[in-house]
């Protein structure tokens, strides 16, 4: 895992970061329906995620492939870049994000993204509620999940 570096994110960041997003939401939810547009999206990221959230990049061969999200004990967003997948960095995001957070997290995740479900309890997270979707910006039925040390 050497050559990949978790940071916190910069104002220079945010462009790349949200390009992260949009390719990994495409990735990894297909069937879900994103209630804002690219450009949106990247105007969110760039005016309030990075600069009011306590959001966290990983860096590899000089680019953003990864980012994290937190806002108190609540996993906020945790996306990888579909082609840095399955090299760890999620594994360190979550590690971080636990030691922020010692004292639990909490996270929402789509019921349809299965392979979330499997990350998150793989490292210790249980689900703890169920949603028909009505409360998040999607309308997508969602999993609650927690974690405690």
């Amino acid at each position: 895992m050497s050559g990949i570096l978790i940071r916190r994110a910069t104002a220079a960041d945010a462009a790349a970061t949200a390009d992260v997003y949009l390719r990994s939401f495409a990735a990894a939810l297909p069937t879900v329906v994103r209630p804002r547009s690219d450009d949106e999206v990247r105007a969110y990221i760039r005016d309030v995620v990075v600069p009011e959230r306590e959001t966290w990049v990983a860096v590899a061969e000089g680019r953003v492939v990864g980012l994290m999200v937190l806002a108190g004990d609540l996993l906020s967003q945790l996306y990888l870049d579909p082609d840095w997948r399955g090299r760890g960095i999620g594994d360190r995001f979550v590690a971080l994000a636990k030691e922020r957070s010692p004292k639990g997290l909490s996270l929402w995740t789509f019921q349809v993204n299965k392979p979330a479900h499997r990350f998150y309890e793989r490292h210790g997270f249980v689900e703890t509620e169920r949603t028909d979707g009505s409360d998040n910006e999607e309308r997508e039925p969602d999993v609650r999940y927690l974690w405690r040390p």
